[in-house]
Protein backbone atom coordinates (compact mmCIF):
# COMPACT_ATOMS: atom_id res chain seq x y z
CA UNK A 1 0.00 0.00 0.00
CA UNK A 2 1.10 3.57 -1.09
CA UNK A 3 1.81 5.94 2.45
CA UNK A 4 -0.19 8.58 0.83
CA UNK A 5 -2.96 5.96 0.67
CA UNK A 6 -3.06 5.49 4.52
CA UNK A 7 -6.27 5.84 5.97
CA UNK A 8 -6.33 8.21 8.80
CA UNK A 9 -8.88 8.18 11.09
CA UNK A 10 -8.04 10.01 14.07
CA UNK A 11 -7.76 13.19 11.68
CA UNK A 12 -11.05 12.73 10.20
CA UNK A 13 -12.36 12.39 13.59
CA UNK A 14 -10.39 15.79 14.79
CA UNK A 15 -12.01 17.39 11.71
CA UNK A 16 -15.07 16.61 12.29
CA UNK A 17 -14.73 17.76 15.89
CA UNK A 18 -13.58 21.03 15.33
CA UNK A 19 -16.58 21.94 12.98
CA UNK A 20 -19.15 20.93 14.70
CA UNK A 21 -17.71 22.98 18.06
CA UNK A 22 -17.33 25.97 15.38
CA UNK A 23 -20.98 25.59 13.96
CA UNK A 24 -22.31 25.27 17.62
CA UNK A 25 -20.16 28.73 18.67
CA UNK A 26 -21.50 30.07 15.48
CA UNK A 27 -25.30 29.73 16.49
CA UNK A 28 -24.25 30.28 19.88
CA UNK A 29 -23.43 33.59 19.46
CA UNK A 30 -26.69 34.96 17.25
CA UNK A 31 -29.29 36.43 19.68
CA UNK A 32 -32.28 37.34 18.03
CA UNK A 33 -34.45 40.30 19.42
CA UNK A 34 -37.71 39.62 21.43
CA UNK A 35 -41.09 40.30 19.14
CA UNK A 36 -42.09 43.69 20.24
CA UNK A 37 -45.60 43.55 22.41
CA UNK A 38 -48.86 43.93 20.23
CA UNK A 39 -51.24 46.33 22.36
CA UNK A 40 -54.80 46.28 21.82
CA UNK A 41 -56.28 49.41 23.04
CA UNK A 42 -55.40 52.38 21.43
CA UNK A 43 -52.78 54.86 22.49
CA UNK A 44 -53.84 57.73 25.40
CA UNK A 45 -53.93 61.08 23.79
CA UNK A 46 -51.37 63.30 25.52
CA UNK A 47 -52.33 64.67 28.93
CA UNK A 48 -50.85 67.62 30.75
CA UNK A 49 -51.26 68.74 34.30
CA UNK A 50 -50.35 72.76 35.40
CA UNK A 51 -50.13 74.16 38.57
CA UNK A 52 -49.98 77.81 40.11
CA UNK A 53 -46.43 78.72 40.01
CA UNK A 54 -46.78 78.41 35.92
CA UNK A 55 -45.24 75.18 35.23
CA UNK A 56 -46.79 72.76 33.00
CA UNK A 57 -45.98 68.80 32.57
CA UNK A 58 -47.56 67.59 29.39
CA UNK A 59 -47.19 63.90 28.23
CA UNK A 60 -46.67 63.35 24.94
CA UNK A 61 -48.20 60.93 22.22
CA UNK A 62 -47.29 56.89 22.95
CA UNK A 63 -44.91 56.07 19.77
CA UNK A 64 -44.63 52.53 18.13
CA UNK A 65 -41.64 51.47 17.34
CA UNK A 66 -39.72 48.63 15.96
CA UNK A 67 -38.77 47.59 18.90
CA UNK A 68 -41.95 48.85 21.30
CA UNK A 69 -43.16 51.81 22.39
CA UNK A 70 -41.36 55.59 23.41
CA UNK A 71 -43.32 58.09 25.33
CA UNK A 72 -42.15 61.05 27.02
CA UNK A 73 -43.32 63.81 29.49
CA UNK A 74 -42.02 67.05 29.44
CA UNK A 75 -42.34 69.83 32.09
CA UNK A 76 -42.01 73.35 31.10
CA UNK A 77 -41.72 76.39 32.93
CA UNK A 78 -42.25 80.13 31.99
CA UNK A 79 -41.65 78.97 27.99
CA UNK A 80 -39.03 76.70 28.43
CA UNK A 81 -38.43 72.78 28.41
CA UNK A 82 -37.13 72.31 31.97
CA UNK A 83 -37.40 68.36 32.01
CA UNK A 84 -37.56 65.59 29.77
CA UNK A 85 -38.80 62.16 31.26
CA UNK A 86 -39.34 59.23 29.52
CA UNK A 87 -42.25 57.29 30.79
CA UNK A 88 -42.20 54.19 28.29
CA UNK A 89 -39.55 52.35 26.22
CA UNK A 90 -37.88 48.79 25.27
CA UNK A 91 -37.05 47.60 27.88
CA UNK A 92 -37.69 43.37 27.23
CA UNK A 93 -34.74 42.32 26.85
CA UNK A 94 -31.44 43.20 28.06
CA UNK A 95 -29.69 44.36 24.85
CA UNK A 96 -32.86 47.35 24.49
CA UNK A 97 -32.02 47.85 28.63
CA UNK A 98 -28.31 48.38 27.49
CA UNK A 99 -28.92 50.79 24.60
CA UNK A 100 -31.54 53.05 26.11
CA UNK A 101 -29.50 52.80 29.63
CA UNK A 102 -27.02 55.66 28.01
CA UNK A 103 -28.98 56.33 24.69
CA UNK A 104 -32.21 57.67 26.75
CA UNK A 105 -29.91 60.55 29.29
CA UNK A 106 -28.36 61.83 26.13
CA UNK A 107 -31.59 62.04 24.00
CA UNK A 108 -32.63 64.08 27.24
CA UNK A 109 -29.36 66.22 27.45
CA UNK A 110 -30.21 66.80 24.07
CA UNK A 111 -33.69 67.90 24.08
CA UNK A 112 -33.02 70.37 27.17
CA UNK A 113 -30.26 72.07 25.52
CA UNK A 114 -31.82 72.54 22.00
CA UNK A 115 -35.25 73.39 23.73
CA UNK A 116 -37.02 71.66 20.85
CA UNK A 117 -37.57 68.05 18.99
CA UNK A 118 -34.56 69.00 16.92
CA UNK A 119 -32.28 66.42 17.88
CA UNK A 120 -29.69 64.33 16.71
CA UNK A 121 -30.23 60.66 16.48
CA UNK A 122 -27.79 58.50 19.20
CA UNK A 123 -25.90 56.18 17.13
CA UNK A 124 -26.93 52.51 17.94
CA UNK A 125 -30.45 53.88 19.00
CA UNK A 126 -32.06 54.89 15.61
CA UNK A 127 -35.76 53.47 16.91
CA UNK A 128 -35.90 54.90 20.01
CA UNK A 129 -34.39 58.15 18.85
CA UNK A 130 -36.95 58.12 16.27
CA UNK A 131 -40.01 57.40 18.58
CA UNK A 132 -38.61 59.76 20.69
CA UNK A 133 -38.33 62.99 18.85
CA UNK A 134 -41.71 61.96 17.62
CA UNK A 135 -43.27 62.19 21.46
CA UNK A 136 -41.42 64.87 22.59
CA UNK A 137 -42.66 66.57 19.62
CA UNK A 138 -46.43 66.27 20.32
CA UNK A 139 -45.81 66.94 23.79
CA UNK A 140 -44.19 70.21 23.02
CA UNK A 141 -46.91 70.95 20.64
CA UNK A 142 -49.46 70.33 23.28
CA UNK A 143 -47.67 72.62 25.66
CA UNK A 144 -47.87 75.44 23.55
CA UNK A 145 -43.93 75.24 22.38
Amino acid sequence: MHPLRKSRPLRRVVLASAGTVSAFVLLLSLKPHGLPEVTAAPAPAPSSSASASGTRTVTGESVQTRWGPVQVRVTVADGKLTDVTAVAYPQDNPRDQQINSSALPELRSEALRAQSADIDTVSGATYTSDGYRESLQSALDAAGL
